[in-house]
């Protein structure tokens, strides 16, 4: 396309340009309607021109959008508040722009940790294989996918790479300061870890006063049915990172953590991070999904759209060999993996958006309201695109 000469060429796009949405449809240029899958990986929890967002952003405008953390600013600390008592952790939150930011100041809050409360300084992170934790120098490497770090370095030492929690457990030594993992890996392939383990990490680390970091960025703000998928596990984290969903597409990110007395003023710092902007439609979004999640329409959606996933599976097992995931964040794997692009263009030419994960799977991230119309309609369109995939 004629404007790309003046783009990077960092990402494999896709040939379609999106003017506009509603609710869980996007129209092209040409007037043609998507039901969205994938919600902008993850990004926009409320769909499309949601209309309370919409007069919410513009309320906000017409006040202020920006004034720098030099000053209070309400919101900030309303939005604070909110995500605080929604997790049911004693925790404080720190606002960036992104879940890389987001993860990049745990980092820097474990490694801080790891300096002052032992005798002899601790700084090593590990994390798990097929991980993802953003695109940052350091993030990049506490990403344990050894081909994504070409190019890159040298990076910053202390990332150790564990293939599974049992492993990760041996690993602990006298230099670890924490474990950082997503409990449901999103680019790495919609793998869900198994509670019981999880407990297991849990329970070694408080015994040796040493860090649980769970990177919330795709799994939290009630995409696994509950605020956090922490709480379905039913652990406590000392570090939790939030993005993505949280402002239906404003770019917003946050770290919260229990250990309130480690960062001191000048430790870190954002310039945009919790505006007025992002923290005022943050607290509208999170107000309207709790709302939502009460009602029980939301685990209603879940099991609806989950049905669907099974019915795929037991109709077509040569395609697909096993279903991943949780909540609003699933995957379907596919026995051939030379399919998984086929049928993203087969389900683009349709008029349905879903992503891919890894090298063989199918990942749905739908906008947490979707509504069953809209899912039967999207997997009306996934089917033919599946028996076009198999001619």
């Amino acid at each position: 396309m004629e404007e790309d000469k003046y783009l990077l060429p960092l990402y494999n796009r896709l040939n379609v340009a999106f003017v506009k949405g509603k609710k869980s449809i996007l129209y092209d240029e040409n007037g043609k309607d998507y039901i969205d899958f994938a919600s902008g990986v993850g990004v926009n929890s409320l769909g499309y021109a949601n209309k309370k967002i919409v007069k919410t952003i513009k309320k906000q405008a017409k006040r202020v959008l920006h004034t720098s953390n030099i000053y209070h600013i309400k919101p900030q600390e309303k939005c604070a508040k909110k995500i605080v008592e929604l997790s049911n952790y004693d925790m404080q939150c720190f606002f960036c722009n992104s879940g890389s930011e987001a993860n990049e100041s745990a980092i820097k809050l474990a490694r801080k940790y790891g300096n002052i409360s032992f005798d002899k300084p601790k700084y090593k992170i590990i994390t798990i294989k097929n991980s993802f934790h953003g695109r940052t120098i350091a993030t990049l490497k506490a990403t344990a996918q050894e081909d994504k770090h070409k190019f890159f370095g040298p990076y910053p030492d202390g990332f150790v790479y564990a293939e599974d929690i049992n492993q990760a457990i041996s690993l602990i030594d006298d230099s670890t300061v924490a474990v950082m993992l997503e409990l449901i890996q999103g680019e790495g392939g919609i793998f869900m870890q198994d509670i019981s383990q999880i407990k297991k990490l849990e329970k070694t680390l408080k015994e040796k006063k040493l860090l649980l970091i769970v990177d919330e960025i795709q799994t939290g703000v009630y995409r696994s049915g509950n605020f956090l998928i922490s709480q379905y596990f039913e652990i406590k984290p000392d570090i939790v990172t939030l993005a993505k969903g949280l402002a239906t597409g404003i770019p917003i990110g946050v770290m919260m953590t229990s250990k309130k007395n480690i960062f001191t003023f000048g430790d870190h710092g954002s310039t945009f991070g919790g505006n007025h902007l992002s923290t005022t439609v943050s607290c509208k979004v999170l107000n309207i999904l709790e709302e939502y999640s009460n009602s029980g329409i939301l685990q209603e959606n879940i099991k609806f759209f989950d049905s669907y996933l099974l019915y795929f599976m037991n109709k077509y097992p040569n395609l697909f060999k096993q279903k991943n995931g949780h909540g609003f964040m699933q995957g379907l794997v596919l026995k051939d993996d030379t399919k998984l692009n086929e049928l993203i263009n087969s389900s683009l030419k349709n008029g349905l958006l879903i992503l891919k994960s890894g090298k063989n799977i199918i990942r749905f991230l739908p906008p947490l309201n979707i509504t069953k119309k809209e899912i039967i309609k999207g997997f009306k369109r996934f089917e033919n695109s599946i028996i076009e995939t198999l001619k």
